[in-house]
């Protein structure tokens, strides 16, 4: 029996900024190439050398509705019109690191000393291993976004792993075995708003930035498009700030912690941060859809024997090079979230911070 989808408000894209910014020159993955052995091996070696130079690359044709994504951007826009009593309801203990469900914005202090103005709203996967309460938009409306949850491993989240599996030399199923939807992770969707400033309040801002420069801790990171121009990327070679554009019916990902762990640092986690908007779009909010991809919690992030790795000499990661105890993606996770989430004066105040022997959270300037 068909299941009856409520009717929301249609979402509508704003338009892009006509501002002439410093775009970064990014990579696209045509997924549709990868139904073929020749068209996986061109992909491959496309993907790697995007996610060693760039760390950030495009991905287009992965076989999801431009309506189905505009679904999810239409329950994230209602969810975030719920009055603040209602999302308050869903807090989690951010303090200790946890973050399934609602941070309110204001934890933190920006430029100008002006509290921030980022919500977040993380959904975790529909396994019966993270089951949580959600507002009642949410909960009439559970079914379409753990289809569309599980789309994203099928279809975008899969593919990806075969090809840095391929392109390392290693089994096609070696990166896809530790992301299993069934097993547990701490993988999840997020709807983020990054609600305006006023004009005044701009001004007083005075770096600019929404937030400070930062990595990602998961594997990769999968952003929809977002027409409102704010993500900023790090260069790696020149470390250059460059601004990512959004393109058409794509996806704009990049690489984290876990997968440079993995990896002996042979990929790097990419540093990026969200800046205000062009002035052309300063009057408006910027709604975020996002997927965040994890291995599973007992995975223990040492360097993978990887032939490709051992003959351009990346056999050890920052842990293994420094004689210190390699955690699993479980503990990881919780102790950079909590480093990350709990309350502070400003970004910068914990910088600096050790959060395990071997590794530091760091803010990029």
């Amino acid at each position: 029996m068909p299941i009856a989808v409520p009717q929301l408000f249609q979402y509508a894209h704003v338009p892009e900024t006509k501002e002439d910014l410093d775009w970064a020159d990014l990579p696209t993955i045509d997924l549709s190439k990868f139904s073929t052995p020749e068209g996986k091996a061109e992909l491959s070696q496309v993907l790697i050398e995007a996610i060693r130079t760039k760390g950030f690359f495009y991905v287009i044709n992965y076989g999801i509705s431009q309506e189905a994504v505009d679904r999810q951007f239409a329950l994230g826009q209602r969810f975030y019109e719920l009055p603040l009593e209602e999302k308050n309801k869903y807090i989690p203990d951010l303090e200790n690191g946890e973050y399934n469900g609602y941070r309110p914005a204001g934890r933190r202090v920006v430029g100008g000393g002006l509290p921030d103005h980022v919500e977040v709203y993380n959904i975790p996967k529909f396994n019966g291993t993270r089951d949580r309460d959600h507002p009642e938009l949410l909960k009439e409306n559970l079914p379409e976004i753990e289809g569309f949850a599980r789309s994203l491993h099928d279809k975008v989240l899969d593919p990806l792993h075969e090809l840095i599996a391929l392109a390392l030399e290693l089994p096609a199923d070696f990166f896809v075995k530790q992301h299993k939807y069934e097993d547990i992770s701490e993988d999840h969707l997020r709807y983020m708003k990054y609600s305006k400033y006023t004009p005044e309040e701009i001004a007083r801002i005075d770096d600019g930035l929404f937030t400070q420069g930062h990595t990602d801790l998961g594997t990769l990171t999968l952003l929809f498009r977002q027409p409102v121009a704010a993500l900023q990327i790090k260069d790696h070679a020149t470390g250059d700030w460059k601004w990512a554009k959004p393109l058409d019916g794509s996806l704009t990902v990049n690489t984290c912690d876990a997968l440079s762990f993995l990896t002996g640092n042979y990929i790097k986690s990419t540093v990026h941060r969200v800046s205000l908007p062009p002035k052309d779009q300063q009057h408006v909010d910027r709604l975020g859809l996002l997927y965040f991809a994890r291995p599973q919690n007992d995975l223990v992030l040492s360097t993978v024997d990887s032939p490709l790795l051992k003959r351009e000499g990346y056999t050890q990661n920052e842990f293994e090079r420094g004689g210190h105890r390699v955690p699993t993606m479980g503990e990881f996770t919780q102790l950079k979230q909590k480093w990350q989430q709990s309350k502070s004066s400003t970004y910068l105040a914990k910088d600096g911070e050790t959060i395990l022997p071997g590794f530091k959270g760091l803010y990029h300037k």
